[in-house]
């Protein structure tokens, strides 16, 4: 399976970089099967760079796969975002985009109950993210190549 990570940078050795922002899947090397959203990821940045992996899964790794937009993917993205660590190699599922998680921390602070959020929290187009959380987990990557998009 081909998986992409958008960034400024060329990124042929992949690690686990422990950042100040907490995020849906905890800490980790985030990537997507969607080309188009590793894109809008790179254009963040003055030099977006998409990066391409071939990712062969490991089965002797704990893999959390979330396949749909549920309860408990709302509750592991919470704890996750409140800082709570886990103990999984790859976590797999959708994406809490910018508004999605405007709707998550409304959730976190008691603005919104769970039915609110899942009233609002419908996407407008797919998305999907793959957390690489171990080094055993980096290892199913492969880097094939990089890509400079222009502006």
């Amino acid at each position: 399976m081909e998986l992409y990570h958008g960034s400024n940078i060329r990124i042929e050795r992949p690690e686990i970089r422990i950042g100040k922002f907490t995020k849906d899947f905890g800490e980790g090397f985030y990537c997507t099967a969607m080309r188009r959203q590793a894109e809008k990821w790179a254009r963040r940045y003055d030099t977006p760079v998409v990066n391409i992996y071939e990712y062969t899964p490991d089965a002797g790794l704990d893999i959390l796969h979330f396949k749909e937009m549920t309860d408990e993917w709302l509750d592991f993205i919470v704890a996750c975002r409140s800082g709570i660590p886990h103990s999984h190699d790859v976590v797999i599922g959708a994406m809490a985009d910018d508004q999605v998680y405007n709707y998550v921390a409304d959730f976190i602070s008691g603005l919104l109950t769970r039915e609110q959020f899942w009233v609002l929290a419908k996407f407008k187009y797919p998305t999907h993210q793959i957390n690489l959380c171990t080094p055993a987990a980096l290892q199913c990557l492969t880097f094939k190549s990089s890509e400079e998009l222009i502006l």
